[in-house]
């Protein structure tokens, strides 16, 4: 009997999911898309690309200035030196581009659950999730994300 009641149960909890997720309106969005037509991601990849000119320019001089010292413990203290610099150049690289890309993404979550209520959207999925049957809203996001400031 309680074997029953439950298979009765599930098959009705079922049901009403099934009936509840035929009424929401599920809308697509190609992210990376959307990524990369911002003008502060292309901005920052542009930053990004002159510090890591900074960085290879920086190992050109410590290569030239090792390569003139002769005296073996001088030329090994000053290899120290400047890896030592060099790690602490590109951790400061790394972190302030991970910070400045969190909050773009930031952003441009709250830009598409702006569009998706605005357009009276349940739920925003990955374009490459699902095969049929949503609304593309990648354009329309790639508009808004576009006019942030």
């Amino acid at each position: 009997m309680k074997i029953k009641t439950l298979t009765i149960l599930t098959a009705v909890v079922l049901g009403l999911c099934i009936n509840s997720a035929n009424a929401s309106e599920v809308a697509s969005i190609d992210v990376q898309k959307v990524v990369s037509a911002s003008p502060k991601v292309q901005a920052l990849k542009k930053e990004q690309q002159a510090k890591a000119k900074e960085i290879l320019s920086f190992i050109d001089k410590a290569r030239k200035d090792v390569a003139n010292v002769s005296d073996v413990k001088k030329k090994g203290d000053l290899e120290t030196k400047y890896n030592k610099q060099l790690v602490e150049k590109k951790d400061k690289m790394d972190k302030e581009y991970a910070n400045k890309l969190k909050k773009i993404e930031d952003e441009i979550s709250k830009v598409i659950a702006e569009q998706a209520k605005a357009k009276g959207y349940d739920m925003v999925v990955a374009k490459g999730v699902v095969l049929y049957g949503t609304n593309d809203i990648t354009e329309d996001v790639i508009k808004a994300v576009k006019s942030l400031k």
